[in-house]
């Protein structure tokens, strides 16, 4: 199932890539978690556990909402068992700034059958890699 699930995840960045964020909504569990912790830096208002469908759709439309052009590419992806390791860059320009920023985390996605149950991400790749149970 693993190669598998890194066609589904690899899909998903593509379109992301093209900046369109529902392409991985028909995959998502009802009772999905995703998990911010300090990706994005320890003052990240928006750490913590989204939990459902829901809560995810509501936390990306407000994510979305200060960017123009908001991308994010997977530059790395990486099999675990029934999880994958993605290498993210996303860039987006602000939209009143129309100042450009870009940052690279890591996301884990976690599957049950073809569902995704959990979507995590990482600051740093030997947390991400830990997670996945992929550290030496």
């Amino acid at each position: 199932m693993s190669a598998e699930n890194v066609e589904i995840v690899q899909a998903i960045y593509e379109r992301w890539g093209e900046g369109d964020f529902r392409a991985s909504a028909d995959l998502l569990d009802r009772h999905v978690v995703l998990v911010l912790g300090q990706a994005f830096g320890p003052d990240d208002p928006d750490a913590g556990a989204y939990h459902g469908i829901e809560a995810v759709a509501q936390y990306t439309r407000r994510m979305l909402e200060p960017w123009k052009d908001f991308t994010q590419e997977a530059e790395e992806i990486v099999a675990a068992g029934d999880s994958v390791l993605v290498g993210v860059r996303q860039r987006a320009l602000g939209k009143t700034s129309g100042v450009p920023t870009e940052m690279n985390y890591f996301t884990l996605w976690t599957f049950r059958g073809r569902r995704v149950i959990r979507i995590e991400s990482f600051r740093e790749r030997a947390e991400a890699l830990e997670a996945a149970g992929l550290s030496d």
